[in-house]
């Protein structure tokens, strides 16, 4: 894993970017700009599992963006679900 600080900023601003665009694509109004980073990154991990899983590999980065994109919307509707629920 890197450890320079170009790397972290890239992964927090991709984040961000992929959390909104999750927010956007069910409708919402997403989670502020902390909760949007959140979103993403976590979505970004559980997308990249969930695409191993079913045997694509995210080496290229627009599979691995839209793996990212699918997880982090993935995560956007469990979390409304649960917070509608509650």
């Amino acid at each position: 894993m890197e450890s320079n600080l170009g790397y972290w900023v890239g992964v927090l601003l991709m984040g961000g970017i992929i959390g909104w665009l999750a927010g956007m694509i069910v409708k919402g109004r997403g989670f502020g700009i902390v909760g949007d980073i959140a979103v993403g990154v976590v979505g970004a991990i559980t997308g990249g599992f969930l695409f191993s899983v079913i045997g694509i590999t995210t080496a290229n980065l627009f599979v691995a963006f839209l793996a990212a994109l699918a997880g982090a919307v993935l995560l956007v509707v469990v979390t409304r679900y649960f917070r509608l629920a509650a």
